[in-house]
């Protein structure tokens, strides 16, 4: 076999790993498409519950903070019992949770319940990258996550148009039961189709101090964060005291973290690896910006376009396609010439196309904001796919895991940090400008100043071509 021939095959993704992969993603569809629809539903349960504000909230934050409980723990839990197992017992919680929601009979229910919706949805997406880069064997890293990533692409897409459809035309339960046959499905691809995995050697004692330390760190700074909006500010005491509290028992995490080295909570040796850290940086400011896409699009085509929660949806549809157009090659390109360059391009087109809504008036066309987003959502393809590729690049077994928690906690934070600056951002223009455009170009402007920054991060990523 010449060389060429010996490349190509060894850069050819192998079908057990495919199959693991496109098995996984059908999993993660239901939190993906849960999280889009209540984005735009929220108002609507508010109603039919007849809830105020501060208690509708409780049915997102409830969810948030599961999931920050959970997330510290997947990384023990797939070394002691398995990947397989414990995905079906996270697809279980999600479905069992779906079920219950749709059951609610008041907003003290639901939010009981999206607990559990919660503890599945935040165990389910660390555990399906451990299972995948360990069965890919650290190759093909760039194109493996972009299967990986296609149900984030795809909520996105479906998720708001879902949703106005369903608010518009079906009892507020079918938010929840749609999640049901997505997970039934899910369920009978795993315990077919996923390979049985062996469990750690030897039983590993769960690190509960370091568990005492960090779930509450996590559940304490993103409820501090959830509460930036109803505070209308980060300098109020009820946003204040949980951060701060929570920042506290992080950073004595991180210094039990590095001193403790018999199985660690989160083995914190991974942040040694360059690539790794500087993966983390940009991990943390691309979910900021994202989130913030998330919150802003929506609000921007309801309230100065006037449009719809379905016409919105339905407007938002091109950046979904936009992702999607790049999603292979950013894969392809990350496996054969390093990531930086790559994320310098995704971080580039999102600014342009995030541009035409800092600069836009009201009457902008159409057209030109499809194009926009079309723009925006190639460049967002063009980031997360080879950061995450790169955030395991040169790790061993042993530390995947343990990268797995890390990256998803970095993504969470980001995210509630993202969703709480732009809502207060966003507040305090409205507030201070007569005019609603020109609130949310001043918004959108401040996003562009966040992505800038991520500039200063992406030197450090490598930029080689592989063997």
């Amino acid at each position: 076999m010449d060389q060429s021939s010996e490349l190509a095959a060894q850069s050819k993704i192998d079908p057990a790993v495919m199959k693991v992969a496109w098995i996984l993603l059908v999993g993660m569809l239901a939190p993906l498409f849960d999280t889009t629809i209540m984005n735009v539903a929220i108002d609507t349960l508010g109603n039919v519950l007849h809830a105020p504000v501060t208690s509708i909230q409780w049915v997102m934050t409830s969810y948030l903070l599961a999931i920050g409980l959970v997330i510290p723990i997947s990384g023990w839990l797939v070394d002691r019992y398995g990947g397989k197992k414990m995905w079906i017992l996270a697809l279980s919680l999600f479905l069992v949770g779906s079920a219950c929601c749709g059951f609610s009979w008041n907003v003290g229910s639901l939010i009981a319940f999206r607990v559990i919706q919660g503890l599945g949805g935040g165990l389910m997406m660390p555990i399906m990258q451990t299972v995948i880069v360990r069965a890919a064997g650290g190759a093909n890293l760039g194109r493996i996550m972009a299967i990986v990533g296609l149900p984030v692409l795809i909520g996105p897409i479906l998720g708001p148009v879902l949703g106005g459809v369903i608010i518009h035309n079906l009892s507020w339960r079918w938010i929840f039961y749609v999640n049901l046959p997505v997970c039934l499905i899910a369920l009978f691809l795993s315990v077919k189709g996923l390979p049985k995995e062996d469990a750690a050697n030897r039983p590993q004692k769960l690190d509960l101090l370091g568990l005492t330390l960090l779930s509450p760190s996590l559940v304490l700074m993103i409820y501090g964060l959830t509460k930036v909006s109803s505070e209308q500010g980060f300098f109020k005491s009820p946003v204040l005291v949980p951060m701060a509290i929570g920042l506290l028992f992080m950073i004595v995490f991180c210094w039990y973290g590095f001193k403790k080295s018999d199985h660690p909570l989160i083995d914190l040796r991974i942040f040694k690896s360059k690539s790794f850290s500087a993966s983390s940086c940009l991990l943390f400011i691309s979910g900021l910006s994202s989130y913030a896409g998330m919150l802003l699009l929506p609000l921007y085509y309801q309230q100065v376009r006037g449009m719809s929660v379905l016409a919105s949806g339905l407007l938002l549809i091109p950046q979904g396609v936009g992702m999607l157009l790049t999603r292979s090659l950013a894969g392809k390109l990350t496996d054969t010439i390093g990531s930086r360059w790559v994320v310098l391009g995704g971080t580039i087109l999102t600014l342009l196309g995030t541009l035409p809504f800092a600069l836009g008036a009201a009457d902008t066309s159409e057209i030109l904001l499809a194009i926009s987003l079309i723009v925006r959502g190639g460049g967002l393809g063009g980031l997360m796919l080879p950061i995450m590729a790169t955030a395991y690049e040169g790790l061993s077994k042993e530390l995947i895991p343990h990268a797995s928690s890390a990256t998803r906690i970095l993504q969470q934070i980001g995210g509630a940090f993202g969703a709480s600056v732009f809502a207060v951002i966003l507040q305090n223009q409205i507030h201070t400008q007569a005019a609603l455009n020109t609130a949310y170009n001043h918004t959108f402007m401040w996003s562009v100043v966040f992505t800038v920054l991520s500039l200063g991060f992406i030197i450090f990523l490598p930029h080689k071509k592989r063997a």
